[in-house]
């Protein structure tokens, strides 16, 4: 991949040792560029299965020259995302290594989603500056070297590590002269790559079309075209007179009633997760909900734990719908593991909104596998970015929390010590090898709530069943099949033992 050298001429309010700071920090980002898609990269264990969506996905990566386009009826520009060559831009305020540091953790996550999203990252901009320019983000004098970059690159995106206001981002365009996506479109724009249920397809769509309903940009004279009224100030006869809506209001109103059918859809949904949780519930399954940073190594666990065969990519966000699987502890209770979509420092708020209801999966869980990636340089901001995410889950302060340090086959042991004193319950694990997962079984199997119901009695033989559901949700001390049926001694919740004594037959 061409990689071009950031251009080291500094603007006028920016001085060199700054300048060179930031130099630094893009030749390391540009450095590391394109490991997020590297062939290979992606290291599988045992559990890990067939991998049968890896293919399906590999199938859709983006080709130069082609693109992912969504056209839209109207002639009102639709914020159509083609990545394909980037040139990224960041900001960071104050001085000092520690803040050049957070600066290149943030840029370097900005080139794996540019690369998640089928870019190729070309080069990158870093200015200091205490807070972004009202009118371009950047200021002129960067706004105008960053329009050098890009022209001697051969860029056709450049990606800004923030979310821009509306004016900025036109103003920058009209400078750079190529298309500017902020933070917030291009996740939006991996997750509906990535989006497979319906449900994940809509709430993607509909956290899309609130980002574009303030970001709506006509073409030329398009913006003052009326639907009604007179048009081109000349009488256009009987029945065309009248207040008109222009070609943008239109496009307002239509976007407003597709958001107003997603969100119907979206809402019609719920009751079927809910009637699948509730099925749990009533039958006394208990839950796990893993959560974690995008590429923590989420899926990799569930499918340790599990043997489940979800997908597993070095990829951000490579899991958008919620995978639900069956687990046994060591002990024979049976409870579910719950797979989240991954969170990220900033993470859209149209999309907290938009997957609220898959997230409430979370608050309904027996406990909660916080998952970290150990190998990551700053694991806490991490973390910090995760609970940020589930402070607004209703439930969630009741849901037990383990952090899960995954990865440590690759990370420093400093960095690790270090997470463990701060965090009280943690465990740590590697799910590729699979290190520590013995410890983490156990650790589940102590934190599921227990059946605390006594039982001693004989369920009649025409009952199978419950003899069944007693394995897999109580505990069971003593079980002897006698003439009347079979013996049953131990501890259910308490919604079975009443089905057990409603059935019980003398001995």
């Amino acid at each position: 991949m061409t990689q071009t050298p950031a251009n080291p001429t500094t603007a006028p309010d920016e001085p060199d040792d700054a300048a060179n700071i930031a130099n630094d920090v893009v030749a390391r980002v540009l450095a590391r560029a394109g490991t997020a898609r590297a062939e290979g990269e992606t290291q599988h264990s045992a559990h890990d299965g067939d991998q049968l969506d890896l293919v399906e996905r590999a199938a859709l990566r983006r080709v130069v020259g082609l693109s992912t386009e969504l056209e839209d009826v109207t002639e009102v520009e639709y914020r159509q995302l083609r990545l394909e060559k980037v040139v990224l831009v960041g900001l960071y305020s104050g001085s000092g290594e520690h803040t050049a540091t957070e600066a290149e953790i943030s840029l370097r996550e900005l080139a794996a989603l540019a690369e998640t999203a089928g870019s190729q990252v070309l080069d990158g901009l870093l200015q200091r500056r205490q807070k972004p320019d009202p009118g371009t983000y950047l200021g002129s004098g960067k706004a105008a070297e960053l329009a050098g970059i890009v022209a001697a690159t051969g860029a056709d995106t450049v990606v800004v590590d923030s979310e821009l206001a509306p004016s900025q981002r036109r103003a920058l365009e009209d400078i750079v002269k190529v298309k500017v996506v902020d933070r917030t479109a291009l996740i939006l724009d991996i997750f509906a790559q990535h989006a497979k249920s319906r449900e994940g397809k809509a709430q993607v769509e509909l956290a899309q079309l609130e980002y574009l309903l303030p970001r709506l940009r006509g073409w030329g004279e398009s913006m003052s075209r009326q639907a009604g009224g007179q048009v081109g100030g000349a009488g256009a006869g009987m029945g065309s007179r009248g207040p008109g809506e222009t070609k943008i209001e239109l496009d307002r109103r239509r976007i407003r009633d597709r958001m107003a059918k997603l969100r119907r859809e979206i809402a019609a949904m719920a009751p079927s997760r809910e009637t699948k949780r509730s099925s749990r519930k009533r039958h006394a399954i208990p839950s796990v909900a893993i959560a974690g940073y995008t590429n923590a190594g989420k899926s990799s666990l569930l499918n340790a734990l599990t043997g489940a065969g979800v997908l597993v990519e070095n990829a951000l966000f490579a899991t958008l719908d919620p995978t639900v699987r069956r687990a046994q502890t060591p002990d024979g209770r049976v409870y579910t593991l719950a797979d989240t979509v991954g969170f990220v420092r900033a993470l859209p708020h149209q999309l907290v909104e938009a997957f609220r209801s898959t997230l409430e999966e979370v608050g309904d869980a027996d406990l909660l596998l916080h998952v970290v990636d150990a190998s990551h340089p700053d694991p806490e901001s991490q973390i910090a970015a995760v609970r940020h995410v589930l402070a607004d889950i209703p439930g969630i302060e009741d849901v037990p929390e383990v952090v899960v340090l995954n990865k440590v086959d690759l990370a420093d042991p400093e960095v690790v010590d270090r997470v463990r004193r701060k965090e009280r319950r943690n465990v740590v694990v590697s799910a590729h090898t699979g290190q520590g997962i013995a410890e983490l079984l156990e650790l589940v199997t102590d934190a599921l709530p227990r059946p605390d119901v006594t039982i001693d009695l004989v369920v009649p033989y025409t009952r199978g069943d419950l003899v069944n559901r007693v394995h897999e949700q109580g505990e069971i001390d003593h079980e002897e099949h006698i003439g009347a049926g079979t013996l049953l001694r131990g501890r259910v919740d308490e919604t079975l033992a009443s089905e057990l004594a409603a059935v019980a037959v003398r001995a």
